[in-house]
């Protein structure tokens, strides 16, 4: 099918835009299809909760469909109403649960379907478990199915002729006109000469536990450390309570200034147990990197397309705090190593990794999906 115009129109539908990794990698998308000339793109949300204040700057239209509850299909009418008067060319789910719920108008529309589902990479994908059944569900009505990682095709069986890898592009503007060291240091009260940090939510999926274990082994043996851990999540409060004591360990809970914040780090770090979780591609490693910070990680899913072992940071065993602790020293006592690979992570950010390359990527899709001509 060919358009006359040069113009397609897309509609977006995500869940939620909450404070996670997904609504971040879609608002870093919105950012960049934003005023093009040859996309028009209309949002819907199905919740009222908009947790990203910069969603409202968006010029990009944007509608919100509230769902009552996880089973309420109530607003599937209103929803389709939303979608049809919109009349697009293609329809793009931003979410496991929506890819399954969209089915039906994607297929009384007939626009083109693009699945964004995959942004994780699991070990194993567990047979009947709900992102399995969502998988099986929507790739076969799915003209396009994009991952942002090539771990995660593979993780999920992706039918290869439909499978895209587009990995998270970050707006590098973010990381202009920060708030200075000294500030962000006092409103923390780091008061070492060295920082570490971890970002990530407080559940299952990262493993605050080892990086937290390591932390405790590094302040034994150096008095010039400090330890942040920074998200929020169900698994907090019980680590606060745990690590009361331990005055170089700070939980600041939720950042909005997050760039200025990751500023002050001398070393980046995400620990992940891949029994769990498996990476897409993490938003925090590429903040981290962005702003040339040497990184620690776990090989866990899609983390080591982003990370380059010994180039860009280091590339630790799971569940093993010893060797996250040996990583963290010899970074530490390696001044010339650390600012080469954060230096080197930098530049890996801006050839791979830049709002621009995972926007013309997605524009790329759009046109071979529905070939325009003027």
């Amino acid at each position: 099918m060919s358009k006359q115009g040069g113009i397609i129109r897309v509609v977006i539908v995500v869940d939620t835009m909450g404070t996670g990794g997904k609504e971040r990698r879609l608002l870093e998308l919105l950012k960049g299809l934003e005023g093009r000339q040859d996309v028009i793109v209309r949002l819907i949300i199905l919740s009222d909760i908009i947790e990203y204040q910069e969603v409202h700057q968006l010029t990009i239209e944007k509608i919100q469909v509230p769902r009552k509850s996880r089973r309420d299909v109530s607003f599937l009418p209103e929803l389709y109403r939303s979608i049809r008067s919109f009349r697009p060319d293609i329809i793009q789910s931003w979410s496991s649960l929506v890819s399954v719920l969209i089915l039906p108008i994607v297929v009384l529309h007939r626009a083109k379907f693009v699945n964004a589902i995959i942004a994780d990479a699991p070990l194993l994908v567990k047979p009947f478990s709900r992102k399995w059944i969502h998988t099986k569900v929507s790739f076969p009505f799915s003209d396009a199915i994009v991952s942002n990682s090539y771990a995660g095709i593979k993780a999920y069986q992706a039918p290869r002729q439909k499978s895209h890898c587009i990995p998270n592009g970050i707006d590098l503007t973010r990381f202009e006109g920060l708030t200075n060291d000294k500030e962000i240091r006092a409103q923390l009260g780091v008061k070492t000469k060295y920082v570490v940090g971890m970002v990530a939510s407080f559940r299952g999926s990262k493993d605050y536990r080892t990086y937290l274990e390591a932390a405790t082994l590094v302040i034994k043996e150096r008095n010039d450390v400090t330890f942040l851990a920074i998200g929020e999540g169900k698994d907090l409060l019980g680590l606060i309570q745990m690590y009361q004591d331990e005055t170089r360990i700070i939980f600041p809970g939720r950042i909005s200034n997050i760039e200025s914040v990751i500023s002050i780090f001398d070393v980046g770090i995400l620990i992940t147990d891949y029994q769990i979780h498996g990476e897409g591609i993490p938003n925090s490693v590429i903040e981290y990197m962005a702003l040339n910070k040497p990184v620690i990680a776990t090989d866990a899913g899609g983390t080591t397309e982003l990370v380059v072992h010994q180039v860009t940071g280091l590339i630790c065993e799971q569940r093993n705090p010893y060797d996250v602790k040996d990583s963290i020293g010899y970074l530490l006592r390696n001044p010339t190593v650390a600012l080469s690979m954060g230096n080197a992570g930098r530049k890996r950010i801006q050839d791979h990794f830049t709002l621009d390359t995972m926007t013309n990527l997605y524009i790329k899709l759009y046109h071979q999906l529905i070939p325009t001509y003027i």
